[in-house]
């Protein structure tokens, strides 16, 4: 079993990369762990990989043009780093 932890789920494409790669290396159980998600996200993850479980504290529900959920937190990688985007 691997557990695949994402802050935000947003557009799901770093995790489908992320469950394709463990796919490949014969992982059989998923699971994908993330603070907040997109509908569309999720939408995205299960339709590529439908028997992997998905746990997630909140859906919101949808995203906006910068690919972020809305409302959401923002991004991710600048708070965790500290950097801003313009």
């Amino acid at each position: 079993m691997a557990l695949v932890v994402d802050p935000m789920l947003a557009t799901g494409g770093s995790a489908t990369a992320a469950l394709a790669a463990l796919e490949k290396w014969g992982v059989r159980e998923i699971k994908i762990l993330s603070i907040i998600a997109s509908q569309f996200g999720v939408e995205a993850v299960h339709q590529q990989f439908p028997d992997a479980a998905i746990y997630v504290c909140a859906i919101d529900p949808e995203l906006n043009s910068r690919k972020f959920i809305v409302p959401g937190l923002g991004d991710a990688g600048d708070r965790i780093f500290n950097t801003l985007r313009g």
